[in-house]
């Protein structure tokens, strides 16, 4: 099931739009903008907007991105609690909109120590879910890369949330593979992934695994730096993203891309690009 975060720029409907343009079978957007703490509901007319589209765009999973504000590890109150309340607004969006998760980045320690880190993330989820009882949207931690006083770079820091949460049933991951290369696991050929996706079902369970985000890596191995590159052009493998998308247990998780949003030296898209490079890994 492999996929592209797109731009709902001019409304949320233009992202599944592009999609059915690009012939994608799955979708991440923002719900609204991913730079403000100020959101606000849908309109009536949005949501019509988004019904139609969804019913031409037929796509098999939907998933969203939480802002990039948010830091549900970060020691300072007031800013986790505004982090809390803003992911409640972004569940209530994906309620609103038939999305089933939501991915956010666990935050910052901001130099409290990983381990008070890692309890503020179990517990500001723990205050989110009793402040959303009835949405059944799940949240997707995702993986990072292992840079500052981020908390969530090592699979066994997300295993700690997922084991220490009251609620685990309604919290998954996301993996992300240039944050996986870049933390030190070693994608650099199709048999070491495949070693790493038997680490990650070995700790937290592949199960448990709500979406992968399919982006290249302009740092190396071990780097500990984010910086996304499109597929093929960085230190992950073909093989080992062959890996990813051909795997049994994950066939049916939604996999996009998240590589910059360019145009390809030959004027077409590079998601288009891309898209064909993994599809071409595809195996019957």
């Amino acid at each position: 099931m492999l996929g592209c975060h797109l731009s709902i720029a001019g409304g949320v409907h233009n992202a599944l739009l592009e999609a059915i343009s690009l012939g994608t079978d799955c979708v991440q957007i923002f719900t609204q903008n991913q730079r403000q703490w100020a959101g606000r509901a849908l309109s009536q007319d949005e949501l019509a907007n988004w019904q139609a589209a969804r019913r031409q765009a037929k796509q098999a999973a939907i998933i969203s991105h939480g802002s990039y504000l948010l830091n549900l590890a970060s020691p300072d109150w007031p800013l986790r609690r505004r982090s809390i309340a803003l992911l409640e607004q972004e569940l209530a969006r994906c309620k609103a909109l038939g999305i089933s998760a939501a991915v956010v980045h666990p935050g910052s320690h901001m130099g409290a120590g990983l381990s008070e880190g890692l309890r503020r993330v179990a517990r500001s989820l723990d205050l989110l879910h009793k402040r959303c009882t009835r949405n059944p949207v799940m949240v997707g931690l995702e993986n990072t890369a292992g840079q500052g006083d981020g908390v969530g770079w090592r699979l066994e820091q997300l295993a700690w949330v997922l084991e220490h949460v009251d609620s685990p049933a309604r919290v998954g991951i996301c993996l992300d593979t240039a944050h996986l290369l870049a933390a030190g696991y070693d994608l650099t050929s199709g048999d070491s992934a495949e070693k790493v996706l038997e680490e990650v079902d070995r700790v937290i369970g592949l199960a448990r695994v709500l979406a992968v985000h399919l982006n290249d890596s302009k740092a190396p191995l071990g780097s500990r730096v984010d910086r996304h590159e499109h597929i093929g052009h960085g230190h992950v493998s073909l093989a080992a993203f062959a890996a990813f998308i051909n795997h049994p247990r994950l066939r049916c998780v939604p996999q996009v891309l998240e590589t910059p949003k360019e145009t390809a030296p030959d004027g077409r898209p590079w998601d288009l690009v891309n898209l064909l490079t993994l599809r071409s890994l595809q195996r019957a």
